[in-house]
């Protein structure tokens, strides 16, 4: 039931493009969803649970969790629904490098020579994915694939500060995720309106509240999934069980047109998914798992 648990919150991210799309269709800008979704649910559990908020002067970091975790959904929920889908996941899933990155500038850990080649692997796969006989160098092209690199980015930062915040409440951490999430989201998309960088939410326009509706319960649920289920299985194998995202967006995507799958992208994505199995699997410096983390955007 656990690893069941885990697939189907890896499920809910897989497909979690088709409805911000459908949305996006009605009017309103992916950013702007994530506001309206996030804002909703971190408001029903801060009135349900208002004992909660006090924990955000008990735990400080608990601010940085929060932004670190606006900062992934943001980057995610609006680079997949502009790019290539496949792409965009493939791109997001470079923990192996971010985590050993962030390991050695944080924690001090220098990096062994496994982690250097699960580096080397992911910047391989990475290579692979991006470089097309439109671009001369492998790098990042389009606002998608920097929304993806740097949503990925905050992902690792988010895993590292969930590690630093172990010893507060689990249902304060998920708060303070729910509502980084709304304030992040919130402040972007009235930026991002204000300087012409994305469309007025057209308010008008009814169609996309039943979108907006699965879209949040279905996140509710996810997070449910993933509480139940990171709890009862040790962390690399979370970890792996979570790469299953990276099935389920590409089987949707590739089905309904929202993305490739071409030998390249196979080659590539397959060295992605490599490392970042190996990483789940691999014991640090401390003898901690690299893959511990539990890949907790799900959680936001």
């Amino acid at each position: 039931m656990a690893a069941l648990a885990l697939v189907f919150n890896a499920f809910v991210w897989g497909v979690s493009w088709f409805p911000f799309r459908q949305i996006e269709a009605h009017g309103l800008h992916p950013v702007w969803t994530t506001f309206l979704v996030y804002a909703a649910i971190a408001a029903v559990i801060g009135m349900l649970r208002r004992s909660l908020w006090h924990m955000f002067a008990v735990h400080p970091g608990l601010v940085l969790l929060g932004l670190a975790a606006g900062l992934t959904n943001v980057g995610f929920n609006w680079a997949v629904t502009q790019g290539d889908v496949v792409r965009v996941v493939l791109l997001f899933y470079l923990m192996p490098l971010w985590s050993v990155l962030l390991a050695w500038v944080v924690l001090g850990e220098r990096p062994t020579a496994s982690a250097l080649a699960r580096v080397a692997l992911a910047l391989a796969g990475v290579a692979v994915v991006l470089k097309t006989p439109e671009v001369e160098w492998p790098v990042p092209s389009s606002l998608p694939d920097w929304l993806a690199v740097a949503a990925g980015f905050s992902f690792a930062v988010t895993n590292i500060l969930l590690r630093s915040q172990r010893h507060a409440p689990g249902e304060s951490r998920a708060l303070a995720m729910f509502a980084g999430c709304a304030l992040v989201a919130g402040t972007t998309a009235i930026a991002g309106t204000a300087l012409g960088a994305m469309p007025a939410p057209s308010w008008a326009e009814t169609g996309w509240w039943g979108w907006a509706t699965v879209l949040g319960t279905g996140f509710v649920l996810a997070n449910i999934c993933l509480q139940y289920g990171a709890a009862r299985l040790a962390g690399n194998v979370t970890a792996v069980i979570m790469l299953s995202e990276v099935l389920f967006a590409s089987v949707s995507s590739v089905a309904l047109g929202a993305g490739t799958m071409s030998a390249r992208i196979w080659m590539g994505g397959a060295l992605i998914v490599l490392a970042a199995a190996w990483s789940a699997f691999a014991r640090s410096p401390g003898d901690a798992d690299d893959g511990r983390p539990q890949l907790q955007k799900e959680s936001s």
